[in-house]
C-alpha cells in the first residue's frame, strides 16, 4: 500500500498514477507458475493471491455509505456539513485515490476545458459555475444533483451514524463533480448480509455511450439508475426505515429527467494520443505505450469486452472469478462469486482508481 508513483503517467490534472503490482504471491509462488496452473489447480493449492479477493466494506457487517477524509474536509470546509461516520474511517489511503476535486468535461462545450476550474461542485456555487454553460433545465437538473437529501446513515434520527443531525447527502458526494471519489457502499439488492458486495463509485464520465447502469444491477437508463439511488440505494432497500428517515421521492417527468440530461453531459477527460477509433497516433506514443496496445490487441484478448474506441461493449459478462478460490470468510465479506458486471468503458481510466467493482485492485497498467 505504499505510495510508489509513475514517473510517466498522470491524472487530468496532475496527480500521480500508481504504479507496480500490489498484491504477494502465496510462498513459493512466481507469477510464471501461477499462468501455468488450471483454475481448478489454483483454487484446490490455495494459491490465488490473496489481494485479487473480494474486497470488504470497512465494516462489513454494518456497511453504509464511507467517505474518504479529502472529500469531508472539502464539504465541511464549502457548505459545513459534516459527512464523518462516528463508527469508522474510509480504509484506501489518499495516493489510490482519484483527484479532489476532479476536473469536469462537457460534451457540448469541449473548447471550455475543465469547467470547474479547479473547484468543488456543491449547492452554493454549482449555479455562478455552470450558469453560462448550461440551459435551465440542465441546471436544475444539476440543483437536484448537490441537493442534500436524507440517507441510511446521515438523517435527523437517533440511529443516524453521524455526531449531529444530518441534511444528508448529495449525487454528487460520491460522484465528486460527476466523477468519482471513490466512496464506498454495498450492494443493497443482496442478503444475507455477509453475501452483499462492496461498491466502488464509478465515474459517471461517459454515460452518454453506455447503455447499462450500476455495476452489477445492468439498469437500462440513466433515469432509472438515479430513480434507484434516491428509492433503493440509498435506504440499503429498506423502504420502511427510508419512511422513518426521510426518503425523498423525485418526480420522473421533470426532476429525475433533468438530472440525467445534465450527467449525460459529462465527457471523459481529452485525450490527444488516441485518433477518433480511438487507437494510439504512432508520432505521438511512447515505445511503451505502442507495446502495451499490441498486446492489449493482441495476447492479451481485451477487445472482447472493452472495444474501441470507448472501450467498452455496452454488456455485462461473468468473469467466473470463483473458479480460482474456495469460499471464504473475510472480514465479515463472504468472499464467493461476484456475477454478471458490467463492463465500464476504460477511455479515462487513469483518473479511476482503484479498479474493479469493488475497488479490489490499486493499480492498472492500461493509460488510455
Amino acid at each position: 500500500m505504499s505510495n510508489r508513483a509513475a514517473k510517466d503517467a498522470k491524472m487530468s490534472r496532475g496527480k500521480a498514477v500508481q504504479e507496480g503490482v500490489r498484491v504477494k504471491l502465496p510462498a513459493g509462488m512466481t507469477w510464471e507458475k501461477l499462468a501455468a496452473m488450471s483454475p481448478e489447480e489454483i483454487r484446490e493449492k490455495g494459491v490465488f493471491p490473496a489481494g485479487f479477493l473480494p474486497l470488504p466494506h470497512p465494516n462489513h457487517p454494518e456497511g453504509g455509505m464511507v467517505f474518504p477524509k479529502f472529500h469531508i474536509d472539502g464539504i465541511l470546509k464549502q457548505e459545513q456539513r459534516d459527512l464523518t461516520r462516528f463508527d469508522l474511517d474510509f480504509d484506501l489511503p489518499d495516493h489510490f485515490l482519484p483527484e479532489f476535486p476532479a476536473p469536469i468535461f462537457l460534451t457540448t462545450r469541449p473548447d471550455l476545458g475543465d469547467v470547474s476550474k479547479g473547484n468543488l461542485v456543491a449547492i452554493d456555487n454549482f449555479y455562478e459555475i455552470f450558469k453560462d454553460a448550461l440551459n435551465p433545465k440542465q441546471l436544475e437538473g444539476l440543483r437536484l444533483l448537490v441537493t442534500p437529501f436524507p440517507q441510511q446513515q446521515f438523517n435527523q434520527t437517533d440511529d443516524r451514524r453521524s455526531e449531529r443531525a444530518s441534511r444528508g447527502v448529495t449525487c454528487f458526494d460520491c460522484h465528486a463533480n460527476g466523477h468519482t471519489n471513490a466512496a464506498t457502499h454495498l450492494v443493497g439488492d443482496i442478503r444475507p448480509q455477509e453475501f452483499r458486495h462492496r461498491i466502488d463509485t464509478p465515474t459517471l464520465r461517459g454515460v452518454n455511450i453506455q447503455r447499462l447502469f450500476g455495476s452489477q444491477r445492468a439498469l437500462k437508463t440513466i433515469e432509472d439508475f438515479t430513480e434507484f439511488e434516491q428509492r433503493a440505494a440509498y435506504f440499503d432497500g429498506d423502504t420502511t426505515l427510508a419512511a422513518k428517515k426521510g426518503m425523498n421521492i423525485l418526480e420522473r417527468g421533470s426532476q429525475v429527467h433533468a438530472m440525467a440530461e445534465f450527467q449525460e453531459l459529462l465527457d471523459f477527460p481529452p485525450a490527444p494520443k488516441l485518433d477518433i477509433y480511438g487507437k494510439l497516433k504512432p508520432k505521438m506514443a511512447t515505445e511503451s505505450e505502442m507495446r502495451g496496445q499490441e498486446l492489449f490487441f493482441g495476447k492479451a484478448n481485451c477487445p472482447t469486452c472493452h472495444t474501441a474506441p470507448y472501450y467498452t461493449d455496452g454488456l455485462m459478462h461473468n468473469l467466473k472469478t470463483e473458479r480460482f478460490f474456495k469460499t471464504q470468510m473475510i472480514n465479515g465479506r463472504m468472499a464467493n462469486m461476484d456475477g454478471p458486471i458490467k463492463t465500464f468503458p476504460l477511455r479515462g481510466i487513469k483518473d479511476s482508481p482503484p479498479y474493479m467493482h469493488d475497488g479490489r485492485l490499486m493499480t492498472r497498467v492500461c493509460r488510455l
